[in-house]
């Protein structure tokens, strides 16, 4: 298996964490019955519940332009030495990411999103 491959499997992993504790937070703000309807008309989750729900919902979105990514390089066979070390730091990235979110650090936040980034138009680059 190409490495990249196995970064996607590891970025779904942390992405799956994300989910959970991004649950345990809303469970703690509106408790577990609340979790089990329709969960319409509940308050905007607050402190580090509502950060590690806006953490989550930022790794989907960015869970879905890395999977894209890593497997056009993957079925084209065009990964390299630059595929992976964006892999790389997109995993690592978003890693600390969803800490330094978690944490409420503001500005390192957005540099930690930065190299994520970063890490991404690595990859697509070597597409062209």
């Amino acid at each position: 298996m190409k490495p990249e491959l196995m970064l996607l499997a590891w970025a779904v992993v942390l992405t799956l964490a994300q989910m959970l504790v991004a649950a345990t937070g809303a469970a703690s703000q509106y408790g577990v019955m609340a979790l089990f309807g329709n969960r319409e008309g509940l308050p905007v989750l607050t402190g580090w519940a509502g950060r590690a729900d806006r953490a989550h919902h930022n790794m989907l979105e960015n869970l879905v332009l890395f999977a894209a990514l890593v497997l056009i390089c993957a079925v084209t066979n065009k990964t390299n030495a630059t595929t992976l070390l964006g892999a790389q730091l997109f995993i690592w990235a978003r890693l600390a990411y969803a800490v330094i979110y978690l944490a409420g650090i503001p500005y390192l936040r957005t540099a930690t999103w930065l190299v994520s980034v970063i890490g991404l138009i690595m990859i697509f680059l070597q597409l062209l």
